[in-house]
């Protein structure tokens, strides 16, 4: 009989954790509970010129327009935030995330930090005096502000730091041809940040530079910047496949880095792939932004001709229209969930159902 009561008390013991376990898994849910944000403006639908997409870990959706703010989306809601609400600037060029969740506004004219509820704008430490003092930190996060400043500026979690780049060995050659370009050669048009954390920055016209830590190494070649046609493409996009292969720009060639004790990049080309145009002529897409989808297929998004996925074998083409208009792309990007997304310059955003892209209502 006393087992049969010890028995009981058990049982009973057990649920009553249970129970109190449970319950304060649910209190625990309810104090973690996101608060949607309390700024901006509740609008019906996105810029047409969205520039930057980003998904946060919270799975809300930052879209930057090109001149018109940030378009908030989490789900629901769909909210349009500016300079009123304490952005540093309406011209948006990106989205970073730090370890805490904060999300990082890049802007033409400084970078705004987001804590959730309200706006800072990020502090030079040098804004006269560049520092030379390079460092490669794991959480650092590193911004392009304007276009026509020599370098780039790294955060260190309390300050941005403006690093300038080392001269270019293409320099001299560029200016001996007479070169002019209002944008400046070393103008800055993306940042890279390798599987080993290594940084890569893309220039107007000198090609790029990638920082090891330890090295600052430049590399152009005319092919990767030049278009058929003839004009300056500059370096806009640059990947790492799964295999460790680099992709820059257009699908011409591929790279591997090879090891070398010398302050230049060594790299090993390899062809990349082609498509056969109505002529039966082979071409090469110049692509503006890059990534890949969960199965490591490449996709890349062109200016006027849609997007190209990679699947290892062949080039497949997805044109983009808005009815009867070719949709202009800036950007392509991979959400949490793997899915793909679009920016473009004259038709908001579009989204991969499985098949094609669609363009994206709330």
């Amino acid at each position: 009989m006393d087992k049969i009561k010890m028995a009981l008390y058990t049982i009973l013991l057990l649920s009553f954790f249970s129970a109190f376990t449970s319950c304060n898994g649910q209190n625990r849910s309810k104090t973690i509970e996101e608060k949607p944000i309390e700024i901006g403006v509740t609008v019906s639908k996105i810029d047409n010129t969205i520039w930057a997409i980003y998904q946060d870990k919270k799975s809300n959706y930052w879209f930057g327009s090109k001149e018109n703010g940030v378009f908030f989306y989490n789900g629901k809601q769909l909210k349009q935030i500016t300079v009123k609400d304490g952005l540093v600037s309406n011209e948006i060029r990106g989205f970073q995330e730090d370890s805490l969740g904060n999300i990082y506004i890049e802007t033409e004219l400084g970078v705004s930090k987001f804590d959730g509820q309200t706006f800072k704008t990020l502090h030079i430490a040098n804004p006269e005096s560049p520092s030379t003092d390079w460092l490669l930190e794991p959480n650092d996060l590193w911004f392009r502000i304007g276009f026509t400043n020599n370098g780039v500026y790294r955060f260190d979690g309390e300050f941005l730091h403006f690093l300038k780049f080392p001269k270019s060995p293409q320099e001299d050659a560029l200016y001996s041809k007479g070169f002019y370009n209002s944008l400046k050669p070393y103008g800055l048009y993306t940042i890279y940040r390798d599987r080993k954390g290594f940084m890569w920055f893309g220039t107007a016209s000198l090609g790029f530079c990638r920082f090891d830590g330890k090295t600052i190494s430049w590399h152009y070649e005319e092919q990767l910047q030049t278009t058929p046609s003839g004009g300056d493409f500059g370096t806009r996009a640059i990947f790492e496949d799964k295999d460790g292969k680099f992709w820059i720009n257009n699908t011409h060639f591929r790279y591997t880095i090879k090891p070398d004790s010398s302050s230049n990049l060594n790299f090993q080309k390899e062809d990349g792939i082609s498509y056969l145009d109505e002529n039966n002529k082979k071409e090469f897409p110049f692509f503006l932004s890059i990534t890949d989808d969960n199965d490591g297929n490449l996709w890349m998004a062109t200016y006027n001709e849609g997007v190209y996925k990679y699947n290892g074998k062949e080039l497949i083409h997805y044109p983009i229209k808005d009815g009867e208009t070719d949709v202009l792309l800036f950007t392509i990007f991979k959400d949490n969930k793997g899915v793909l997304w679009l920016g473009s310059h004259n038709a908001g955003v579009y989204k991969f159902n499985g098949n094609s892209f669609e363009k994206f209502v709330k």
